[in-house]
């Protein structure tokens, strides 16, 4: 059973975004990951959703509950408004003027169609700041094409690295593509509000979902370029000597000797002192071509012996090691509880009692954020945003009525 570490949201916690707003008209994952990171930091993300369901994540619902959308719409407020009429869209332009950026991920063209293109939004609120997210980039002969994630990591270079020689090419286990192109439009966005802050113009950032992977692909083009690229299975080369090895408890451990001192170490401390001697061992390079005989022996020697047996033994010696993890694990590790790496919040109604999820990222001192608020229902905040703008209650009653303004959602959180 996996210790739990009950957290209450804070609506006052303090991040370093406090006062920047974001409208989000993006949905599914890599906008929200995008608004979550952006929210988690502190800033007023407010959700523009369409009224009839929103946001597409709000229906992956795995044993009863929207997973994706529980965790990435938390911080964040919700209205729901609909852009395809000229009223809808002019609350949205007012909202805008209170705004210091609007994340989209539509196809390439939408937000033109619906006559809100970055010449009308910034000519509103030229301070603006426009991420827009897609598949393949604003521009290129690809770029009206749909794309998803997995398209991403097939192009980019990952899918083919990721997997075993003898298998076919394999997608990670994760929305990996959507988190780092969501990540690198958080930073961008972050940097672009400074920009603008310090007396710069507004202006639009262009992510595609296939660039920032293959970015993170480090230097494999140079390392095709010296036809050393890497082969499948192979790992990185950032270490002459690593792997995954199981002992004789059935566990697994992963190490990683990315230093000199830490491959004499190893070697001395599986008394195998004499490996370096061998020209097949001794230099970074040969040590690269030769990663499978090393592991070999590696694996030799674990195998026989227990986990903590390894662990003790190697760690004593300064070898970088650590077991392989199941999240089950991860969540009772001593680490990760004292660092409370994750957490358990209130559940809301059709949820369990309560919901695990991973903590704010990354730590800071003086502004350190928190869990402001839960994954908001469709349109919770509908009347709340707009009273900010000053529109009157009896005005946002008939925009519910003729349904240019959604009916805030009760009863089920992610309805």
């Amino acid at each position: 059973m996996n210790p739990p570490l009950p957290r209450t949201f804070d609506p006052e916690a303090v991040g370093p975004l406090q006062g920047c707003r974001v409208l989000d008209l993006s949905r599914l994952v890599s906008g929200g990951h995008c608004g979550m990171v952006l929210a988690d930091l502190g800033g007023d993300v407010i959700k523009v959703e369409r009224p009839d369901g929103g946001d597409e994540l709000r229906g992956g619902r795995i044993a009863g509950v929207a997973a994706f959308w529980t965790v990435y719409s938390r911080n964040k407020r919700s209205v729901s408004l609909d852009l395809k009429s000229k009223e809808g869209r002019g609350i949205l332009l007012d909202l805008l003027r209170t705004a210091d950026a609007l994340l989209e991920n539509f196809r390439p063209g939408t937000l033109e169609k619906l006559g809100l293109g970055p010449d009308v939004l910034l000519n509103v609120n030229p301070k603006l700041v426009i991420t827009r997210i897609s598949g393949w980039g604003q521009t290129g002969p690809y770029s009206r094409l749909p794309g998803f994630g997995t398209l991403a990591e097939a192009v980019s270079g990952f899918m083919y690295r990721n997997g075993f020689a003898d298998r076919p090419p394999a997608p990670p286990p994760t929305a990996l593509a959507d988190m780092v192109a969501g990540l690198y439009a958080a930073t961008a966005t972050i940097a672009a509000i400074l920009h603008a802050r310090n007396g710069g113009a507004g202006q639009t950032i262009d992510v595609s979902l296939f660039e920032p992977l293959a970015s993170i692909m480090g230097p494999d083009a140079l390392l095709d370029q010296l036809g050393h690229l890497p082969t499948r299975g192979e790992g990185t080369r950032a270490s002459s000597v690593k792997g995954v090895f199981q002992t004789s408890d059935g566990k697994w451990l992963a190490l990683s000797a990315g230093a000199e001192s830490i491959v004499e170490n190893l070697f001395a401390a599986i008394g195998e002192p004499d490996m370096l001697k061998d020209p097949r061992f001794r230099s970074y390079q040969s040590r690269l071509d030769h990663r499978v005989e090393i592991n070999a022996v590696i694996g030799r020697w674990v195998e026989v012996r227990s986990s903590a047996d390894v662990l003790e033994t190697l760690r004593a010696q300064g070898v970088t090691i650590a077991p392989v993890l199941s999240m089950a694990d991860a969540r009772r590790d001593p680490h990760f509880v004292a660092r409370e790496v994750y957490v358990d919040v209130p559940g809301r109604d059709g949820e369990p009692e309560t919901i695990a999820m991973h903590n704010v990222v990354p730590r800071m001192s003086g502004t350190p954020s928190g869990l402001r608020r839960p994954a908001p229902r469709l349109g919770e905040h509908n009347d709340e945003v707009l009273a900010e703008l000053g529109i009157p209650a009896e005005t946002m009653r008939d925009l519910a009525a003729r349904g240019i303004l959604g009916t805030p959602s009760v009863g089920s959180v992610n309805a």
